[in-house]
This record gives structure tokens, sequence and C-alpha cells, in this order.
């Protein structure tokens, strides 16, 4: 049976989307720029704060607050039947094409926010498909790291404290990314500090 998902008014969470049996669900620049869009659309309407993403070819990692619980679960839903429908024409696929229901684990916003960006955004890097993570187009990396603007990314507010000036965040962000790198930061999911989540609906 299902069990409930713990959804906090103003929660911070990890949301986790896989494709069915690991399968790819994108496959070129396209794909990924189509989920994006949907994904800022229901992001507004849902009034979601997005801190962070990673879409990777077989999965999608997300760092957002969600001012109402319930909001989480029906952006999320309308997200993945978007995009379900949007591949399904494109490919002419039959069947499912996520993995049953994302995971969404709540974070310790204060402690570990920003902690949970890096791990996020340095997975094109732990994947092996890139050396540095400025080198992934498909990540919210360029926004913290580059002042690269985006429309859906709203800024972590940790980030906020690495300095006076956007130079300044800028510059102690990519220190903060490369002390991850070197330490070789590929730790499970499990590891980090989460204080609750399940994978219910």
């Amino acid at each position: 049976p299902r069990t409930a998902r713990l959804v906090l008014d103003g929660g911070t969470y990890h949301v986790l989307t896989r494709g069915n049996n690991g399968q790819t669900v994108f496959h070129e620049a396209e794909d990924y720029q189509f989920y994006l869009r949907i994904l800022l659309a229901y992001a507004r309407e849902h009034q979601l704060r997005v801190y962070h993403f990673a879409l990777m070819a077989t999965h999608v990692h997300l760092v957002l607050e969600a001012p109402v619980g319930s909001a989480l679960s029906n952006a999320m839903r309308g997200v993945n039947l978007r995009y379900a429908l949007f591949y399904q024409r494109r490919r002419q696929y039959r069947g499912h094409l996520w993995q049953g229901r994302f995971k969404s684990l709540l974070i310790d916003r204060e402690s570990y926010l920003l902690e949970c960006g890096r791990y996020v955004e340095l997975n094109p890097v732990r994947a092996g498909l890139v050396r540095n993570p400025k080198e992934y187009a498909w990540s919210s990396y360029r926004v913290y790291a580059e002042g690269a603007q985006s429309p859906l990314i709203a800024h972590n507010p940790l980030y906020e404290g690495l300095g006076a000036t956007a130079d300044e965040r800028q510059v102690r962000y990519r220190e903060f990314i490369e002390d991850g790198m070197k330490r070789g930061l590929g730790l499970p999911i499990e590891r980090y500090r989460f204080i609750g989540g399940t994978t219910a609906a």
C-alpha cells in the first residue's frame, strides 16, 4: 500500500524522477528544452521556487520549495504527464515513461540546502559525462557560478550569504563546487541530512 507523502507548507525538497526501468527520457536538446519549459509553467502556476536542477538522460533531479504542501504533488504530476504525452507523440512510444511515482525528500533547509544543490549539480560529473559541471548544459550550475540568467531559477537563500556582490558570490560558489569535486562528493542520497520523505503521491 502507498504510504502518505511527508509534505509541509513551505517545505524544501529534493525531487527525483526516473525513466521506467532506467530508460532514456531525454534524447536531444529539444527534449530537455521542452521539459524545462513545462517545469517553468507549473512552477509558476503552483508558486514553486526551483533552486537547483540537473536533467540527466535517464532521470531528473530538482531542489525546490513548495509554499503549500499539496502544490508539490500537483505540479510534479502535471509536469510528468505533460512530458510523457510529448514524448509519446514525438517518438510513437507506448507504455509508461516514468518509473512509478516521483520521490521527494524533505531536506533541512538551514543546514543542507546548499549541499543538496551541489550534490545535484555534480551529477553529470559523477556520471562521467563531463569533467566539470560548467561543461554540462542541462543544470543550474551556470546560474550560480557564472551569473547566467534563467527564468526558472530562484536563487538558493544560502547562496546570498556567500558574498556581498554577484561577482564575489560566483567566485565563492565555484570554489564550493571545486571543493566538492576534490573531496569526491559522490555520496548516495541517503548520506545527506534529509529530515523525511517517501515515494507516495
